[in-house]
């Protein structure tokens, strides 16, 4: 099972910008451990999106815009995650945005720069409110291993990284995908 941490995609400017939506739902396993109810010490249940989610869905974001930047033909992995920040959690009813921006690219792979938004559907008037930020570096992963079996790992000729769900959310986006 893949692990999806973006519902759709909203924007994408080609090399330069994608921006995805993550819609927090009580429906999701992970939010009834994160945090439970615990009444011997007189706590109610806080459910929280957890923070390394929101990290996952803006690796999701930026590699999808990378990947996206030449057709898909290289595997593109998270290779460091430069700093992050966020300001507020993310619950149940809510709307994440993450807007991830190329910042450089080259054969080896790219930084990219992700900004995390919320939408919190109980204070409508508030609009999508900044919560955070990340910076991201991804890898080819091709490019930088050499020839294969080279660093002990013998890749797939076939793109492992982006299979049909990655595909599928964006043709379901309403963006052309081969």
């Amino acid at each position: 099972m893949r692990w999806m941490w973006i519902d759709r995609v909203t924007e994408l400017q080609p090399r330069h910008k994608l921006v995805a939506v993550k819609n927090v739902s009580l429906a999701e396993e992970h939010l009834h451990d994160h945090f439970p109810a615990e009444p011997a010490r007189g706590l109610l249940a806080s459910p929280v999106m957890p923070a390394s989610l929101i990290v996952e869905g803006c690796a999701q974001t930026g590699g999808i815009l990378v990947g996206h930047a030449e057709e898909f033909k290289h595997k593109v992995i998270l290779a460091k995650v430069n700093k992050f920040q966020i300001d507020r959690d993310a619950t149940p009813g809510c709307t994440l945005r993450y807007t991830a921006i190329i910042e450089r690219m080259d054969d080896m792979g790219a930084s990219v720069n992700c900004t995390i938004e919320l939408f919190d559907f109980a204070k409508p008037e508030a609009g999508f409110a900044a919560i955070g930020s990340i910076a991201l570096m991804f890898s080819h992963l091709d490019h930088n291993m050499g020839a294969a079996g080279q660093a002990g790992q013998d890749f797939p000729a076939h793109n492992f990284v982006f299979g049909d769900a990655f595909k599928t959310l964006l043709r379901s986006s309403g963006y052309a995908v081969q």
